[in-house]
């Protein structure tokens, strides 16, 4: 082989290499494969497939895959307000099943609303996994663990365990990974190969960057935007476009698994505008607190100001609990739960108390007044176990969201919409 030759052959190899590695945040620690092609497609990609090129696809179910620019348009239109909600018996502690609508009352600042969408724990779930993947995290696992184990371990074995064991044939998941900016994954899904694809990137990879910007995934997560293409998906387009859970067609029962620090590094947005998000969603966020250990570990040997730092990242004791107080409120107004985590021990129990939340889920709807005033609204559900025609506040609790912001007047005359 001739100098020349092999000078093209090494320059080719090197362009292909380079595209290949900018095309998500995420770094492979060996040589890159073939990206498998997911057949269950969010958002219509710019660039189709030929035909013939690979398998046949699977059917597509009609109520969620294919249908997300119906979907968004659907909600400017009907302007409901989500609320999904558990019920407990507060002696035993256990969710109270095979209720009916008939059974519930939404109260809003005091003022009954009828519900007009009522879904039982029977419905299938669509929940999107949302996982921090950083060097910040990395590193404030493998200081916790004293370099026992990989730092990334800790958001990985929730991460494989919630979908290797809780998603079951009817529902469907999708998964967003995390850092600087969010990398879906995978659209979602049922397939037990893909959700194995998903694992075993994770597992096989490197966090890119220091940077842990919770509150842009979030807004990716939950009213959609612009991100990079599905990671387990042979798309041409270096972007794609996606519509959030928000626009996830009723009749399912929606949730979102976040499991992190807490921590937010130099998102686009703040955290006031994330919790509004997060409110207006509907969607209740259930969230595995990781790095515990490292704060019981080095908590009180932190700078309790901006003394100390991990990667160049301010780490302080402050720091921390900024993050677990964001936590905490986004879990307790999205109607969700927060389950902080210190030992591996601990994660059996606590995905199986996740799982038993989604599994007694109720959902529900409203129609909000025609109020453009831009400001938040308490919502108070109650129940009525036995069908006496009194609530049972003494012997149940709800667990569900409690607020939602009306839209501005400028959003009010045409300029915005959406559902809250």
């Amino acid at each position: 082989m001739s100098n020349q030759v092999r000078r093209s052959l090494f320059l080719a190899l090197a362009v292909a290499a380079s595209l290949g590695f900018a095309s998500s945040s995420l770094v492979l620690s060996q040589s890159r494969r073939q990206p498998p092609s997911s057949d269950q497609k969010k958002n219509k990609r710019p660039e189709e497939k030929p035909e013939g090129d690979e398998q046949k696809p699977e059917p597509t179910p009609p109520d969620i895959m294919g249908k997300q620019q119906e979907a968004e348009k659907v909600t400017v239109a009907t302007n409901l307000v989500n609320v999904d909600a558990v019920v407990y018996n507060k002696k035993t502690g256990q969710p109270q099943l095979a209720l009916k609508k008939d059974n519930f009352a939404i109260f809003v600042d005091g003022v009954k609303k009828d519900i007009t969408n009522f879904s039982t724990p029977e419905a299938p779930i669509t929940a999107t996994l949302v996982v921090e993947y950083s060097k910040t995290m990395e590193r404030i696992g493998l200081m916790g663990n004293g370099g026992m184990d990989y730092g990334q371990m800790e958001v990985i074995r929730p991460t494989a365990m919630f979908l290797s064991q809780f998603i079951h044939p009817e529902d469907y998941v999708s998964v967003i990974a995390y850092d600087m900016r969010p990398t879906p994954l995978t659209d979602f899904t049922n397939n037990p190969q893909v959700i194995q694809q998903v694992i075993a990137l994770l597992l096989h990879n490197q966090p890119a960057f220091s940077e842990s910007n919770l509150y842009d995934a979030l807004k990716l997560t939950l009213v959609g935007g612009r991100a990079d293409s599905v990671v387990l998906e042979d798309s041409k387009a270096r972007w794609s476009d996606y519509s959030g859970m928000v626009a996830v067609p009723g009749g399912r029962r929606k949730a979102v698994l976040l499991v992190a620090t807490g921590l937010d590094t130099f998102s686009k947005i703040n955290m006031d505008q994330a919790r509004k998000i997060v409110q207006n969603a509907g969607i209740p966020i259930y969230i595995i607190g990781i790095g515990q250990l490292f704060v019981k570990k080095y908590g009180d040997y932190m700078d309790p100001g901006r003394g100390s730092n991990i990667g160049g990242i301010p780490i302080d004791r402050m720091t921390f609990l900024q993050a677990e107080n964001t936590m905490k409120t986004f879990a307790k107004e999205s109607g969700g739960a927060y389950f902080p985590v210190t030992f591996e021990g601990e994660l059996p129990d606590v995905l199986g108390s996740i799982n038993a939340l989604l599994r007694s889920q109720y959902s529900l709807a409203f129609k909000p007044d025609d109020v453009a005033d831009g400001k938040s609204h308490k919502i108070v559900v109650k129940v009525d176990v036995d069908g006496d025609g009194q609530y049972d506040d003494k012997a149940y609790v709800v667990h569900a969201r409690e607020v939602y912001n009306a839209p501005k007047p400028e959003a009010a005359n045409g300029k915005t919409g959406g559902k809250n």
